[in-house]
């Protein structure tokens, strides 16, 4: 199965980077991390990969511009729960980006919004922030982004070759998982505080 998968890449690699687009578009900060053991274990390299995942996400933040820009509060009612787009949100946010436009667009890519991505990404196209701006920041963002996920499921791929013993691979899993948990927890009592 691995020598197949592997066989595939090295024959048709941009029938293989092509598939990986719209999933990344998807699912961007999984794939991302997923890609990085990916990476590890020899199965992409690493500017086509970069690319291909940069891409994918800059393309799903580009369409949360584009409903914010050209549908504002009419996709809210029909489709903004399903995003976790409400109107005290982009209240909330448009504050935000009436102070600091450029760095709350930054710092919400590189730590994917906090669970607020979409609303960020949204209010930008409502906002009417120029595209052009919001394409540079995102860009900017991404680069960091991106690499910095890869090189997560990079790193723990690595640590999980190099640990020999299966309690130490347990401990090594248990600590992501741990971390993950921690993150989300992080996450959801700020979204919490924001609801309220």
């Amino acid at each position: 199965m691995y020598a197949y998968l592997l066989a595939l890449v090295v024959a048709h690699p941009l029938l293989v980077y092509g598939a990986l687009l719209p999933i990344a578009i998807l699912e961007g900060p999984l794939v991302s991390l997923t890609s990085g053991a990916l990476l590890f274990a020899g199965y992409f390299s690493f500017w086509p990969l970069y690319v291909t995942l940069m891409f994918g996400d800059v393309v799903g933040d580009v369409v949360f511009y584009y409903a914010g820009h050209h549908f504002g509060y009419r996709f809210v009612t029909r489709f903004g729960a399903r995003f976790a787009i409400t109107p005290e949100h982009i209240t909330k946010v448009q504050d935000l980006f009436h102070r600091y436009t450029t760095a709350i667009l930054f710092v919400s890519k590189i730590t994917n919004g906090l669970g607020f991505s979409a609303v960020v990404l949204f209010t930008a196209g409502l906002s009417k922030i120029p595209f052009v701006r919001y394409l540079s920041i995102n860009l900017l963002g991404q680069l960091v982004w991106s690499g910095l996920l890869i090189a997560v499921g990079y790193f723990f791929s690595t640590m999980y070759v190099q640990i020999n013993d299966v309690a130490g691979r347990v401990t090594l899993v248990l600590g992501g998982v741990l971390l993950g948990f921690l993150v989300y927890t992080a996450i959801k009592r700020l979204r919490l505080r924001i609801d309220a």
